[in-house]
């Protein structure tokens, strides 16, 4: 989904603050979110300040899942959000870092994402099976895929080729995005799987393309066309810590919907 389309609109979110009340502590806070973190189920609880374990009170994710990551918000309405990831340990989900501060979509959270309208889709999701950057690997345990001239995401909902990474000389057309060229959006991204596999056997026409887990577009922070995005620092951390051994998904959702999940 467009990105750059969003950037003249970012000074109305900047009236806003920049995490949500209460702030949300910066990883360093309690310390990096460490790439090991999740693979010793014998690892103890996350240093630091107790809060309340969300990932607790997920009952949908499949049995191998041991990584989650909840992005959430305190109603569909607002851009701002909060990151928290965890580890299904011996006892249970823990906390794999401290909470970070996210944006979504300017219209805020949708049950009925849609293409081309800037709200960020609910529900449950797996990574994609590659990440993309247009700066090198970062170090992530999931194949990379360097971007150059040509890389598009196919976001023209008449293609066969519809919500799919593509190399091509020309534009797929739709709203398709030149991957290489969205800076600093797309230094380095996740794939998140709405309207894809594994989550539908195939892309449905209009239901929406292109969401992705990526850097904020601007210093300070901005909402996006639907996407879930992190300061570059944070990204990186949340990037290398994801294990595709680990079969992780992530829940995007208003808090007071997450027990459907």
């Amino acid at each position: 989904m467009k990105r750059r389309s969003f950037l003249l609109g970012v000074a109305a979110g900047l009236a806003g603050p920049t995490v949500l009340a209460p702030a949300a502590p910066a990883i360093g806070a309690d310390g990096p979110l460490r790439p090991g973190w999740g693979t010793d189920p014998t690892q103890r609880q996350w240093p630091g300040r107790q809060r309340q374990n969300r990932a607790s009170a997920l009952t949908t994710l499949p049995t191998e899942t041991k990584q989650v990551i909840i992005v959430g918000a305190s109603s569909y309405t607002t851009t701002y959000a909060t990151l928290e990831t965890f580890v299904r340990a011996r006892n249970g989900w823990q906390p794999a870092s401290a909470p970070l501060p996210a944006r979504i979509g300017s219209k805020g959270f949708s049950d009925n994402h849609v293409e081309g309208v800037p709200t960020t889709p609910t529900g449950v999701y797996s990574i994609g099976p590659t990440m993309y950057g247009i700066a090198a690997n970062p170090g992530v345990r999931y194949p990379y895929h360097r971007l150059v001239s040509g890389d598009w995401w196919n976001e023209n909902p008449s293609s066969s080729l519809y919500n799919t990474f593509q190399h091509s000389a020309t534009n797929p057309g739709g709203a398709s995005e030149a991957l290489w060229q969205e800076v600093p959006a797309y230094t380095h991204f996740a794939v998140i799987t709405y309207n894809m596999a594994p989550n539908v056997p195939k892309p449905v026409p209009n239901k929406g393309s292109g969401i992705f887990l990526h850097q904020f577009s601007t210093s300070a922070g901005n909402a996006t066309a639907g996407c879930v995005s992190l300061a570059h620092g944070h990204l990186v951390a949340v990037l290398n810590w994801l294990n595709p051994a680990l079969s992780p998904r992530i829940v995007l959702s208003p808090y007071a919907q997450l027990g459907r999940y």
